[in-house]
Parts: structure tokens; sequence; C-alpha cells
């Protein structure tokens, strides 16, 4: 990872502020790393024999924030003067972007997106494939990079961003520069696919029936096609909190993270519109925070834990799966997995080890506890829709409201802070303090250092972000108290 004004380069992609560290320069750079990938990838396919006229094709989309057709336009351009052609979707949610991958057999994917950053933010998310061709029986295959693969596209970018463009930069000649393609396809596919699963676990009729009401937050982001479209297959009426008709493009009604602090209006909203549940995405629709038919705030945490229960209960998980979720991500999951007869396998936080981890134990579902689920059916891209689609089966299956749903799922109080990295502070020196002070306890080392408190039925999680210049402390424990006290004597160690 590397920070300098901002700029965020690491296994999540690149993320900068526009007018700041995100330049046209770094813009290009990244997308020809990608380009690299591209032809590496579309060469082994191939097994090495050139296909004439054949160049990798790339799916490009936005989450909609201001300035991000204008990257788009520099990182396409990019694309194709490297050899590639560009499939646009436009405005997409980045699993829907996974999905296309697959459904058009592209070689790899780019989203401009910073995810949840604030409005001045943008970045690029690159999504690859294999590079070998999966078995017929797999269901998708588009994920974030490996960590490997992920080094190779840093090394390739701090390559392109130094004096001399190297030959495994693939620039085109006049007549190789790759075309740029539209496809309309987007969230009505993605809805659709969502659909026809619920479908085939004979629930989606169930779900029909129950004519739910959702209230719906997407932040004027670029889930809402996708959100609405789906509620329309499920039979669902929408409140809708900000209609593209009534807000300006571009710009967010609040801070974009789907957090309690955040979301004040939707739990208003759900509440006043009589809504059995409401939906929060994030910009690029990869999250999905949840409020309850009260208007109360349940948050992130719950959305991976209540599809776990929703897959069991139909029938889907059976005795030995393996559920894989990252190490800040609540312990409510292993809670649910033991139920079934399942075991959870941790990694290190980052969309891409948990989708690693899937893959190797053929994992039927898994995610992170920031709202993120992994439904491979769908997609290897972490997916509100399918998310969202999965508690509503949950709900019309049981006839339970979403907050008895959570109730009767053993409670525990996760903790979230960030601390600002002052400039010159070294985050390793900063975790190795607090190793330290926790030696102890054995820490676990694959991501920062995450503390087991088995005894306090708790733990703790202290590391450096992916995507913000910052450090996360994350404390679990069966009351507010104990986690606050967690994070408090954490603090404490950061010097």
């Amino acid at each position: 990872m590397a920070t300098g004004d901002a700029l965020m380069v690491s296994v999540s992609g690149l993320r900068g502020t526009l007018g700041g560290s995100l330049t046209p320069a770094t813009i290009a750079a990244y997308a020809g790393a990608l380009a690299g990938d591209a032809h590496e990838r579309a060469t082994a396919i191939r097994k090495g024999k050139p296909r004439a006229g054949a160049h990798p094709s790339v799916v490009l989309a936005r989450d909609g924030r201001a300035g991000s057709a204008d990257v788009m336009e520099l990182a396409g351009a990019t694309l194709r003067l490297h050899g590639c052609d560009t499939v646009e979707l436009d405005l997409a949610a980045t699993p829907t972007v996974g999905l296309m991958v697959d459904a058009l057999d592209a070689d790899a994917g780019l989203m401009v997106t910073a995810s949840h950053n604030p409005q001045n933010w943008c970045g690029l998310k690159p999504i690859v494939r294999a590079t070998i061709k999966v078995k017929p029986s797999a269901l998708s295959d588009a994920s974030a990079p490996d960590k490997a693969r992920a080094s190779r596209l840093i090394e390739r970018y701090r390559e392109l961003m130094g004096p001399a463009t190297p030959q495994t930069a693939h620039l085109a000649s006049f007549d190789g520069v790759g075309v740029r393609r539209p496809e309309p396809r987007t969230a009505h596919d993605h809805a659709r696919l969502v659909a026809e699963h619920l479908k085939s676990l004979r629930v989606l009729g169930v779900i029909q029936k129950a004519k739910f009401k959702l209230a719906l937050d997407h932040v004027a982001g670029s889930g809402a096609p996708g959100m609405l479209a789906l509620a329309k297959a499920l039979g669902a009426k929408v409140h809708e909190l900000y209609p593209a008709s009534k807000f300006t493009p571009g710009r967010f009604p609040h801070t974009p993270e789907p957090t309690r602090e955040n979301l004040g209006a939707l739990c208003r909203g759900t509440r006043s519109a009589k809504a059995a549940i409401g939906l929060a995405q994030d910009p690029d629709a990869d999250r999905l925070a949840l409020v309850d038919e009260r208007g109360s705030y349940i948050g992130e945490e719950y959305t991976l834990v209540l599809c776990a229960l929703a897959y069991g209960q139909l029938g889907m998980l059976a005795k030995g799966d393996t559920l894989c979720v990252n190490l800040s991500t609540s312990r409510m999951i292993e809670d649910v997995a033991a139920g079934f007869g399942c075991r959870v396998v941790r990694t290190a936080v980052g969309e891409a080890n948990v989708v690693s981890a899937m893959k190797l134990h053929d994992a039927p579902l898994g995610g992170e506890g920031n709202g993120g689920v992994i439904w491979p059916a769908v997609t290897y891209i972490r997916d509100s829709l399918g998310a969202a689609g999965l508690v509503l089966a949950l709900m019309a299956t049981t006839g339970q409201s979403l907050s008895a749903l959570v109730a009767s799922v053993p409670k525990y109080t996760i903790l979230k802070r960030k601390v600002d990295l002052r400039p010159g502070l070294d985050p390793a020196k900063v975790l190795e303090r607090v190793r330290r002070a926790y030696a102890k306890h054995t820490p676990d080392l694959t991501d920062g250092v995450w503390v087991g408190l088995a005894e306090q039925r708790a733990w703790l999680h202290v590391r450096a972000s992916n995507t913000e210049p910052i450090l996360r402390l994350i404390a679990e424990a069966p009351t507010q108290a104990q986690a606050t006290a967690l994070l408090d004597d954490a603090a404490t160690h950061l010097g």
C-alpha cells in the first residue's frame, strides 16, 4: 500500500482525491496495468496462440459520483490504446460488472469507484478472471484479484509511473487499438439472475406472495437501478428516499458509508412508510446495511449472518460445508454455522482474500462483516442485490419480522473506530507496539493484529486500512461496555 496525499494503491485497487492525488497520470497508469493483466489472461486462455483480430476485452463501469464519468473516459481510452476492447456499462454496480465479465466472457473488469469513501474521492477497482478455463460446473469466476495478482498489478502500475514505458505495457500500433462497445444489459440482467436463483430455491413465489414494502437508501449511487429492478421481480413495493428524478446526479445526499450515524433518514423513512425492512447500499452497491420494521438500525454485521441463516434454512448448507469470512467479521457467523454443522474459515481483511479462501474450500457463501455478502451462485463479488434477496427469503419463509430474526441470533456488540495516520507515522511500528502489548494472548498477525479473548467471548482487531490513510480498531464482546473497554485499552498502545 502506498500513501501520499491520500493516494491509496492496494489489493483493493487505486483510490485518491479528485483535484488532489488522483491525477490523469495515476488513472492512466493503473488502467494500463490492468490492460497488461488482461493481455496475459487472454494469452493464457489461448495457450499462447494468437488469434487474428482478437483483443482482450474489459468491462468498464462507474458508480455515479461526480467526476466518475471523466475518470471512466480516461481509463477506457487508456485500455483501448493498450490494445483492449472496452465493453461499457456506464452507471452500474460493482457486482453487476463482475456478473457481466462472466456473462460476456471478458478478460477483466474495471469499476470506477471509491466505494464508501467521501464525495471528493474516486478510484479504480479491478476485477479479474482465472488464467485457466474454469470447470464447466463453475457458476461464476470473475472476482477481485488475489494477493499475487494484485501485487503484479501494483508492480505494473509503478513501472508505468516510472520514467520509461516498459514493453509489458502492450501499447498498440495504429491498427491494433481496441474498440468501444456499449452494453445495455446491466441492472435488469443482474436482478433477473438473483430472482432466477431464488426461484431455483423454491422461494421466489413465497417472497412475491409476502408483498413486502421496502424502504431504500441507495445514496444516489449505482445500486439504484438494480435494487429497483429486483424489488419489481420480487413483487415488492419501494419507498425510495432519493429518487434520481429529484436528486442532483453525482452528489451524495449524506456521507456514503452505510453506518448508523449516516442512516437516520432511512430509519425514520422505514418507520413512517411502514416498510417491512430498510435497505442501505453504498455507492457501488457491494455492501448492504439493514434497518428493521420499527426503524431501528440493524447494521452491516447482521447482513451476512442473516443470509447464512437463510441459506441454511433453505437446505443449501450441508454438514461439513465451509463459510469464509474475514478476521473483522462478527463471531455471530460461527454461531449460525455451527447450527448447520458448518465450519468458518477466517482470512485477512479484503474481498480478494475471502474469495480466494472460498474458491479453495468450495464455500457456498461468504463475505465480510461490512455488509458485503458473496453468493457464488450469482457472482464472486460482494453483492447487495443477492444479499437483499436472501434476507427477504428468510423473512418470507419464516413469516418473522426482521427484528424477530435478529433477536433469534446470539447477540454481541461490535464497535469500530478510525484513527488517522499522522504524516510520518509508520503503521508497522504502531502495530508492533500493539502486538507486544497483547503478546500473552498469542495474537494472529495475518492482517495487522487480531487478538482472540476466548474467556471473554470477545476479540480485538487493529489493522491499517487498504482504502484510506487510517488505522481501523474493531472490537467485539457480549456487551457494549466490554467492547468499549477493549477499544480504549488498544488506543493506549498506539503511541
